[in-house]
Parts: C-alpha cells; sequence; structure tokens
C-alpha cells in the first residue's frame, strides 16, 4: 500500500482558504472597540495580553476616555491604574496618553488611515498599524503576529524565522482580497483547533491533512 502524500505547496494554499472560509465565513474583530481609535488604543493592549482580557478592561478605559481628546487629558497614572491588569501598564499608558496628543495635534483627533503615521505613533508597531489598516479602513494587510507564525510554520506556508519574513510569504502565496479576514480566520482556527498545546503540527484537521505523513511534531522557530 503506497504511504499518503503530503500536499503541495499550491495545494495546502487553496484547502487552507477553503477550509477557513468555509469555518469562518464572516470572521468578527475579536477586540471590542466603539470606533478607529478605540480599535487602535485596544490593539496596542493586546501586546502580550490575550484579547479576553483586553475586552475586560477597555470598558472601563472607556469609561474614562474614548476619544483622543479626552485621553489626552488625561494622566498617566489614572490610564496606568485602569491597564494594569493587561501588563506593560507602564508603557502602554505613556504610550497611549501621547498617541492621543499626538492625535490631536497633528491630525484633528483623527486616526491617520496611512500605514508610515500610524508607526510613527508611539506604542503602535507595524502588527498594530497593519490591524488598523485592515480592520479599521478595510486596505489590504497581512497583520502576523506569534501565533500566525506558528501556524504559518506548522502548515509548510513558511520557514521564516521572524514574523517579518513570514508576513511576507503569506502576503505572497495568497490572493490580496483574502488578507483582512484571513488573518481573522488564522487567529480563531489556532485559538479553537491549532493552539500551542492543543497541536503539535500533526492533531488538527489542517496539519493532519497538509501533511499526512508527518510523523512527528513540527518544530517552530520563535519570532
Amino acid at each position: 500500500m503506497t504511504a499518503t502524500k503530503n500536499l503541495l505547496k499550491a495545494e495546502r494554499v487553496e484547502y487552507i482558504l477553503n477550509t477557513l472560509q468555509n469555518l469562518y465565513p464572516e470572521p468578527p474583530i475579536p477586540l471590542d472597540h466603539k470606533d478607529t481609535y478605540t480599535l487602535l488604543v485596544a490593539v496596542l493592549l493586546s501586546a502580550q495580553c490575550t484579547d479576553e482580557r483586553v475586552n475586560q478592561i477597555t470598558p472601563k478605559l472607556w469609561a474614562l476616555a474614548d476619544n483622543p481628546f479626552d485621553m489626552a487629558r488625561q494622566s498617566v497614572e489614572e490610564i496606568k491604574a485602569i491597564i494594569r491588569p493587561c501588563g506593560l501598564s507602564p508603557q502602554k499608558s505613556k504610550a497611549i496618553k501621547i498617541l492621543s496628543e499626538m492625535l490631536v495635534e497633528k491630525y484633528d483627533g483623527e486616526v491617520p488611515a496611512d500605514m508610515a503615521k500610524l508607526e510613527e505613533l508611539p506604542g503602535v508597531g507595524h502588527k498594530t498599524a497593519s490591524v488598523v489598516m485592515s480592520q479599521a479602513f478595510g486596505v489590504p494587510a497581512f497583520a502576523v503576529d506569534t501565533h500566525i507564525h506558528r501556524l504559518a510554520q506548522r502548515w509548510g506556508l513558511t520557514n521564516g524565522k521572524n514574523v517579518v519574513k513570514t508576513e511576507k510569504d503569506l502576503m505572497r502565496l495568497f490572493p490580496k482580497e483574502t488578507w483582512n479576514d484571513l488573518h481573522l480566520q488564522i487567529i480563531y482556527y489556532g485559538r479553537e483547533y491549532c493552539s500551542a498545546r492543543g497541536c503539535d503540527g500533526t492533531v488538527c484537521e489542517i496539519c493532519s491533512t497538509c501533511y499526512p505523513a508527518r510523523k512527528h511534531p513540527k518544530k517552530v522557530h520563535k519570532p
């Protein structure tokens, strides 16, 4: 009997796209927010913190201030007291205060729909800017976090040792019009089926279908 062969890369890409689209046809943004500004702040808070915890904290933060004009008037200490459970509160509170001041002074309180301008804001890295551009403004972007980086390696879509290389590989493999949903679809799939503890590259449907001949856990490069 002939051993089952692993799928070719083009076959994996097609299978992954179809599977994720069937599972999550309209993936919601996991961070609760009211508008572009509150999305920006929520994504900033999610660094090294779960979305669930951010969603527990942000109602208290929005009660204090839910727009850059009001947030700029708050003290760093007031902001830090609320967001402390999210971790990195000294850095994050200072970043939220200063970016709010910058939005008021430079952009009349509006979040700019420009990747470079977003990345100039304190606490806003490339991943955060990509999420805002894609989810708030509908501009194709592929925000890659550590979880997406891990899954992309398990699925043989990248051999990148960092999220920058993984982002480039995913953008090359998948059609641009799929990027914004795909970013969220991979996150949801990872949480439900292919978590760090739930799958080692051989267990979940996508891993086992793409690599039926894989005999050992897939070792991944941490970013």
